[in-house]
């Protein structure tokens, strides 16, 4: 049976700005109108960063807009949220960013049955030039399959 995942967050940034080198998944102890703030789309990672403090992981800066029926029991939107990690894992990212100089980033929120995940990913920040050099790359590609597709149309070719 295969599990259904629902993205309900995409931190695209994170691929612009870091390496990702591992990926971990990890649950995300929430309140009730958290859980329906999130189903409903309303998660932002943007400048979100994960860190591991007292022997816990925990998500900073994640933005989870209010739930639009939560009255008085309404969550506060920013707030530092435990992450559900087994303890090797824990112990194995507190000592990579201690001592490598790794960050932890939130790549994406999902829904994978019925549970709310979040998808951490060991990072090293890119250089500015690192940056260019990926935006050359991806210049380049989109030429050449653009070069492709008009070779295969027939346009690309004068020889008749």
């Amino acid at each position: 049976m295969e599990s259904a995942i629902k993205i309900l967050s995409d931190n695209r940034q994170a691929g612009h700005n870091y390496h990702l080198l591992e990926r971990y998944e990890a649950g995300i102890a929430l309140t009730g109108t958290e859980v329906k703030a999130a189903k409903s789309g309303k998660v932002q990672l943007q400048d979100s960063y994960a860190e591991v403090a007292g022997n816990e992981a925990w998500l900073m800066n994640a933005h989870i807009s209010p739930y639009s029926h939560g009255n008085r029991e309404n969550h506060e939107p920013v707030r530092r949220r435990k992450l559900l990690l087994h303890r090797a894992e824990i112990d194995k990212l507190l000592g990579k960013t201690r001592e490598k100089g790794l960050s932890l980033v939130p790549t994406k929120i999902y829904l994978k049955n019925g549970h709310i995940k979040c998808e951490l990913a060991l990072a090293r920040g890119k250089k500015l030039h690192d940056k260019r050099e990926a935006e050359r790359n991806r210049e380049m590609q989109a030429e050449a399959r653009a070069a492709i597709g008009r070779i295969k149309k027939g346009k690309g070719h004068d020889g008749d």
